[in-house]
């Protein structure tokens, strides 16, 4: 039956629901396919010639703080174009081949996972009737494709404690983009000049007076351009955030040179 109560789940273009039955556990969406034919995968052709077929079970975003579960009946075509070839009709709107959850709660999951990470994350979703592990979460946030970012120009590089007090490691972050770009394991020099001698579009080190630091940056540049004397770091940095219209790097009255703060990304 078709759903036309807004306040009910929506069903995507190409499926019909059957039936919906709510308890304790959740919203259950009995539904079929309705298209008139699919397209092989492999030849791209085509067909209306109907094999069989299966059920799928997909779970989806909640309604009314309950979980969302759909039984769908998915057909299965012989290819003409292909001999032998059988293949399923992709689930219309709902979910990638194989798929267990729609292709809007892995999204939403995703999200999740970025901003609290692995087992945060399936607290939360767990709470929000999304029901996942963590290691699903883990899963979801590395198929996410990454954005490509223009290549550093200004970085600032500093210890960072993935165990305080007992295990360390190197933070990179962009300056410009006021964003993390690389952890690099240890606090030693060797580390951070392979990182600099592999992106050699850093003109600026903003750092600490860790001595690793200071001769991993002078020995990438020869002590030159890859870590600047404080006052031409403080207006290159300045000319920077002006041209980006971000707030200014001000001294704030402590006297001392920029290369000896700590950055923390924002």
């Amino acid at each position: 039956m078709p759903i036309s109560n807004p306040s009910m789940p929506s069903v995507p273009d190409g499926l019909h629901a059957d039936d919906l039955t709510l308890s304790a556990a959740g919203l259950l969406i009995t539904a079929h396919t309705t298209a008139a034919q699919a397209t092989c995968p492999r030849c791209g052709q085509s067909s209306t010639r109907i094999h069989s077929a299966y059920w799928r079970t997909l779970k989806d975003l909640p309604w009314h703080d309950r979980a969302v579960t759909w039984h769908l009946r998915v057909r299965r075509f012989r290819c003409g174009h292909c001999p032998g070839r059988i293949f399923a009709e992709p689930a219309a709107g709902l979910g990638l081949r194989k798929a267990r959850r729609s292709e809007r709660l892995a999204e939403a999951q995703t999200d999740i996972g970025m901003v609290l990470g692995g087992e945060p994350g399936a607290l939360l979703s767990r709470r929000l009737a999304m029901p996942v592990s963590g290691d699903t979460v883990l899963r979801l946030i590395r198929r996410r494709a990454i954005a490509s970012s223009p290549a550093p120009r200004v970085v600032g590089i500093d210890d960072w404690a993935w165990r305080r007090g007992q295990s360390y490691a190197t933070i990179v972050c962009d300056l410009e983009r006021r964003r993390v770009i690389d952890l690099r394991p240890g606090r030693s020099a060797a580390p951070v000049r392979d990182w600099l001698a592999a992106h050699p579009s850093v003109a600026v080190v903003s750092r600490d007076r860790a001595g690793p630091y200071a001769e991993a940056a002078h020995r990438r540049s020869g002590g030159d351009a890859g870590c600047r004397s404080p006052a031409s770091a403080r207006q290159c940095l300045r000319g920077t955030a002006q041209h980006r219209r971000a707030s200014p790097i001000r001294d704030q009255g402590r006297g001392e040179p920029l290369h000896a703060r700590a950055f923390s990304p924002s």
